[in-house]
């Protein structure tokens, strides 16, 4: 991640942690995963870009784990024809970046630019 975007990452600290679920699937089975810290002095709220930074997730798992299932195709809330991720993210565009190969950091924040601005002027006032 640091290698793909550097940028996407400030304003939080992100570590390592374990742990064993307590049910669902993994249930006592030892996982791994990333903890967001936004509790701390590393936080900057105006350098903190959450949606970017769990792209950049995805993109980095989708890079190193090309087979990984990172898309679950089961109906979501009201959509019976569309991926649960679309649905999340409002459109196909993340999902379409992630297992793009070829598609890079700069790629993603062209698509999005137009409704971060859309976004930063509707909540203005």
């Amino acid at each position: 991640m640091h290698e793909l975007a550097p940028d996407w990452l400030q304003g939080c600290r992100l570590r390592e942690c374990w742990f064993e679920p307590t049910f669902h699937k993994h249930v006592g089975k030892l996982c791994v995963g990333v903890q967001i810290h936004v509790e701390d002095t590393s936080y900057q709220h105006r350098q903190f870009k959450p949606w970017c930074l769990q792209a950049l997730a995805f993109k980095a798992l989708r890079l190193l784990k090309a087979d990984y299932p990172l898309w679950r195709d089961f109906p979501y809330e009201y959509e019976l024809d569309k991926l649960a991720i679309d649905v999340i993210n409002g459109s196909p565009l993340l999902r379409e970046w992630v297992d793009d190969p070829m598609a890079v950091v700069a790629d993603l924040d062209d698509l999005a630019r137009v409704d971060e601005r859309t976004w930063l002027e509707q909540r203005q006032p």
